[in-house]
């Protein structure tokens, strides 16, 4: 099995149980709508790619991430995390894109799969460029799309006849990597963070509730 229906194994099991519920909510997602997308990307990956000239969509790798990526920026509070999703897309898409200019040509002289190195690579950019879950999963899935679609026009501008596949031949597994490894950085920051503060915050408390007195005993 291929490692991004693994992952969607393990995030359906973890939503199931209950462990997924804060990042979920801060997402503006409910478990329901979380199985659904699950279940759209792991079925959609079965189906055979929709083809338009030289362009083959995957429907779950691409179409329903991308559909997601869509209503989270629609449900965006701010602009201004609607336009640093998106410029951190853009960035993300540059650094992957020059990631696979600087790694081997021949997949079988790299330590690690090249899918999953862009996946992985894409992951932490997107978390650093996007900060907030619903920006980071943003970043990480449109980064990755964009970055195949750069790599295909550059191609056809070269001479080199090839096909754009966007969410198939194992870049399904990029997207999915990418994704969740962007939220899952931006949840594991953001609880440390928060954390870290607490004993701070615990002390300002104490601090009110037990004011210094003044003066000596009556």
């Amino acid at each position: 099995m291929a490692v991004g229906l693994i992952l969607l194994s393990v995030v359906t099991a973890l939503v199931l149980f209950g462990a997924a519920q804060r990042v979920l909510d801060r997402m503006q997602l409910s478990d329901r709508a979380a199985l659904v997308i699950a279940a759209l990307i792991f079925i959609g990956g079965f189906i055979p790619d929709i083809r338009v000239g030289q362009v083959a969509v995957n429907i779950g790798g691409a179409v329903v991430p991308l559909g997601v990526c869509v209503w989270l920026l629609a449900k965006t509070d701010t602009r201004k995390e609607v336009a640093r999703a998106l410029f951190g897309s853009v960035l993300t898409a540059v650094a992957v894109y020059a990631l696979g200019r600087f790694l081997p040509e021949e997949p079988e002289n790299m330590v690690l799969d090249p899918n999953y190195t862009y996946g992985i690579a894409g992951g932490i950019i997107a978390y650093v460029l996007g900060r907030s879950r619903r920006a980071a999963f943003i970043c990480g899935v449109l980064g990755v799309v964009l970055a195949d679609i750069a790599v295909a026009v550059v191609n056809w501008q070269n001479g080199i006849s090839s096909t754009l596949r966007l969410g198939s031949a194992g870049m399904m597994d990029t997207v999915v990597i990418s994704g969740l490894l962007a939220v899952l950085l931006a949840e594991l920051m953001g609880e440390l963070v928060e954390r870290m503060s607490r004993p701070a915050d615990r002390r300002d408390r104490e601090t009110v509730r037990m004011p210094v007195r003044r003066g000596g005993r009556n």
